[in-house]
């Protein structure tokens, strides 16, 4: 399974993604996170899926690039080649897949901020090659098992949250799927895209490196428990304080 999640805030664009490969009782990393295009140029792409069709769908995704001869002029042109490269893949691989007992699955997230775009840019990709684009209702987009680390994105971003409170809020989102399933787990790939410098950042960590931030919020979650107001459950379902 897979936890990569893309964020947009007005100072330009958070990515994570988990690096663990499960395969029944096998357990291995790999990225899922990919940088394409030249200096000055450069996407963001995260995937969710059959390794398999991700890999051939990309080395398609590279080939058409290279055809081309120079970027592409927009984050929508990148996401068209992309999808038409996935549904290519898809024409040619879903049946044998079928015929396997597999289904063709990939997800992906595209973002960046390309020559004639004004702001940077966040895409989810469906298998199908249809797409959607981060709004400000919603500044995020996630795939793969993000849903136990769905509700603190939910609760605590908005599209004004500072780059560095964004960074926290991806990393808690992650480490709340991490506790929770099995197949979520280090290593952790990082980047961000300054909507000022249009410059990315990229980093890796791994268990021990974010050791004190994941002992730091496990005890004060636990502080905040102990702390919150007691309920109109606590008379009415727990024993009388006095009894003995």
């Amino acid at each position: 399974m897979t936890f990569c999640i893309g964020i947009k805030v007005a100072e330009g664009l958070i990515a994570l993604a988990d690096g663990r490969i499960t395969a029944g009782a096998q357990v291995t990393s790999a990225r899922k996170m990919s940088m394409h295009g030249p200096s000055g140029q450069r996407f963001l792409v995260m995937t969710s899926g059959l390794r398999s069709v991700r890999d051939k769908t990309v080395a398609y995704f590279e080939r058409e690039m290279a055809a081309a001869g120079q970027p592409f002029p927009s984050m929508l042109d990148a996401v068209g080649a992309f999808c038409r490269c996935l549904r290519r893949v898809m024409a040619e691989d879903k049946a044998a897949l079928a015929d396997s007992g597999l289904k063709f699955n990939l997800h992906a997230i595209l973002g960046g901020q390309l020559a004639d775009d004004r702001e940077p840019m966040l895409f989810l990709i469906y298998p199908e090659g249809n797409w959607i684009q981060v709004d400000e209702r919603t500044p995020y987009l996630s795939i793969g098992a993000t849903a136990y680390g769905k509700p603190i994105l939910d609760r605590a971003l908005k599209p004004g949250t500072t780059m560095a409170s964004a960074l926290k809020i991806a990393y808690l989102s992650f480490d709340s799927s991490r506790v929770s399933s099995a197949d979520v787990g280090f290593p952790l790939d990082m980047v961000t895209f300054s909507a000022i410098d249009r410059v990315w950042r990229e980093a890796q960590f791994d268990d021990d490196d974010l050791r004190r931030q994941r002992q730091w919020w496990n005890t004060h979650i636990k502080g905040l428990v102990d702390r919150m107001p007691e309920g109109p459950w606590a008379s009415a379902l727990m024993p009388d304080a006095d009894w003995t």
